[in-house]
């Protein structure tokens, strides 16, 4: 799905912007209008967390930027990268803005697509596929079932600087009586303080996947309890880009695993 955006002024400058959704890593789940956009685009600001065999669909006279987005690392600041995007919008080049998963899902798609609009540049969003959703579907089992879960959180383990984040135990409270499945983006480095938080209102025998580079040929994941998730993430030696998954679907994992020819992943 894309969304086109019209500028707040109502007035569209000579060149344009796409936010487009690289997805979790695999080409191959490229959308065939992601693959359109990035074809189309004369110059590419490119996250990190993109497969560069994402950029083959490039054309040969594309420039492409690297302004690495990741978590825990040295980045380039946000504010400079909505400047060099207004700044080439306006010199009329075809600009794709590259993200990793979805633009709209943790990616900042929201205050890039303000930034743009106020500078009277009109914008299209172009979905992916989100990491939290591949790396569950990579091990077999779903995010929602009538038996097991009723719905699904997407929520980050990264709070903002000077945010107290989110209030797991509310989180927690909720999931337990909704049965809900909690998908935690950039939660590995706050694994102890997620785990003791959600144990105020979730049984220790929860079931929990950590998912390492979804579905990436590096793509490795643990299970464990999330009693035990933080001591797992340790033995294991899980590090970012990784997604945590709590919910009685997980307890799914060890079925997927003993009949991986039921359910296979694309």
């Amino acid at each position: 799905m894309s969304t086109s955006l019209p500028p707040h002024n109502g007035q569209r400058t000579a060149g344009s912007c796409t936010l487009v959704g690289a997805g979790p890593g695999d080409p191959e789940l490229l959308t065939l209008k992601a693959v359109k956009a990035i074809g189309a685009a004369s110059v590419l600001f490119v996250d990190d967390l993109v497969n560069d065999a994402v950029l083959a669909y490039a054309r040969p006279d594309a420039r492409i930027v690297h302004v690495g987005k990741r978590g825990g690392c040295k980045s380039t600041p946000q504010a400079f990268i909505e400047k060099l995007m207004i700044a080439a919008a306006r010199e009329g080049e075809a600009v794709v803005r590259l993200k990793g998963g979805d633009p709209f899902i943790f990616g900042r798609g929201g205050e890039e697509v303000e930034h743009l609009r106020a500078a009277g540049i009109a914008v299209t969003v172009v979905n992916g596929i989100t990491a939290g959703l591949a790396a569950v579907t990579s091990l077999g089992v779903p995010l929602t079932h009538r038996q097991h879960a009723h719905g699904v959180v997407f929520v980050t383990g990264h709070a903002q600087p000077g945010s107290l984040g989110p209030d797991w135990r509310q989180l927690a409270a909720t999931a337990h009586s909704a049965r809900l499945t909690l998908v935690i983006y950039m939660g590995v480095s706050g694994a102890g303080h997620i785990q003791n938080e959600l144990l105020m209102g979730l049984p220790a025998s929860t079931p929990v996947a950590v998912i390492q580079n979804a579905s990436l040929p590096t793509q490795r994941h643990i299970t464990s309890t999330l009693g035990a998730l933080a001591d797992a993430i340790q033995a294991g030696g899980m590090a970012s880009p990784s997604i945590i998954v709590v919910g009685d679907v997980m307890a799914g994992v060890a079925l997927a695993a003993s009949h991986p020819e039921a359910v296979r992943a694309a």
